[in-house]
């Protein structure tokens, strides 16, 4: 165990609201959301964190997804490798700088030698992917989750939601997305209006985290978990809203938006309920629901593996 995230809390306490209500001080709600609630000890400072054991027990540090990701979020951004995009299998590691500079011509010849050398199809697509260890550097954001986690649950929202939010975009400070979404939960202006937010040319609330984790929380509660139950239901798919691949399914909402999933989920034929769902819209591209919206839920698994790595929790919970 590493001393700088010493765990205080017990199996049984993991899996047992009053743990997390009693011993972490956190408001007892109407509901089980305090469960997997676990306390860490960070910095020397007492913190909540959310154990999702069922990552662990589904073994998704095994997935090739997760694992190049893993690299990935390992690498400098000087550094990048060449891929598969249909199994994330990693042809060459190399400079960003040399990739960069090579002609159209180059790549093009490049990319139809790996397929030929794989014997792959013309449309099997080669990416090349920039390492990512800059950004995500997510001790930063453990006293971010602490307090999130007690907004979620004070508006009756899971907070696992919550931290997945944290984990992926806000590692590396409140920067702007591309879309223009801003700060800590990477909220729209017009979705942090709809909550009361004020955002304007001389404040922007998005950057106060109590009132963006509230809008967060509010955005779950009333637009993302019912349409995420609302396209499964029209597609005659049963879930059960605490099932892993449920929460990952309502998280490619969070960041795609229910019309671009759905079109995805029917383009996708699939009708499983199980952690295949995922799988498939991993397979799957359609209008809006491109790379950045595939690999959305390949990034929250590969967020919760390392952060387990570091607390030394996957030994633990790891299936005999």
């Amino acid at each position: 165990m590493r001393e700088k995230y010493l765990i205080f809390v017990t199996i049984w306490g993991i899996f047992f609201s009053t743990f997390a209500s009693d011993s972490l001080s956190i408001k007892k709600p109407k509901n089980n959301f305090c469960k997997n609630v676990i306390g860490i000890n960070y910095n020397n400072k007492s913190l909540n964190f959310i154990l999702d054991s069922s990552i662990i027990q589904l073994c998704c540090d095994t997935l090739p997804q997760v694992q190049f990701w893993e690299k990935i979020l390992e690498l400098s951004p000087d550094s990048g490798v060449l891929n598969f995009a249909h199994n994330r299998q990693i042809i060459q590691t190399v400079h960003t700088k040399w990739w960069n500079n090579q002609s159209d011509d180059f790549k093009t010849c490049y990319r139809d030698s790996v397929r030929n050398c794989y014997q792959l199809p013309d449309t099997a697509r080669v990416l090349f992917t920039t390492g990512k260890g800059h950004y995500y550097v997510w001790d930063s954001v453990f006293h971010l989750i602490d307090k999130a986690i007690q907004i979620f649950i004070e508006n009756e929202v899971d907070p696992w939601y919550a931290q997945s939010v944290l984990l992926i975009e806000s590692p590396k400070g409140n920067l702007r997305s591309p879309a223009g979404a801003r700060g800590y939960f990477q909220l729209m202006k017009k979705v942090a209006r709809k909550f009361g937010l004020k955002v304007n040319r001389h404040i922007d609330e998005r950057l106060n985290f109590e009132r963006s984790a509230y809008a967060s929380a509010m955005l779950f509660k009333t637009i993302c978990i019912p349409e995420t139950k609302k396209m499964l239901d029209s597609l005659k798919i049963s879930y059960n809203e605490n099932d892993l691949w449920f929460k990952l399914l309502t998280m490619h909402v969070y960041h795609a938006g229910a019309y671009n999933v759905r079109n995805a989920l029917m383009k996708s034929n699939c009708t499983y309920n199980d952690m295949r769902l995922i799988y498939c819209l991993w397979q799957t591209r359609t209008g809006a629901f491109q790379s950045a919206s595939q690999n959305y839920s390949q990034l929250i698994l590969t967020a919760y593996i390392k952060v387990y790595k570091k607390l030394d929790l996957l030994r633990c919970f790891r299936p005999q």
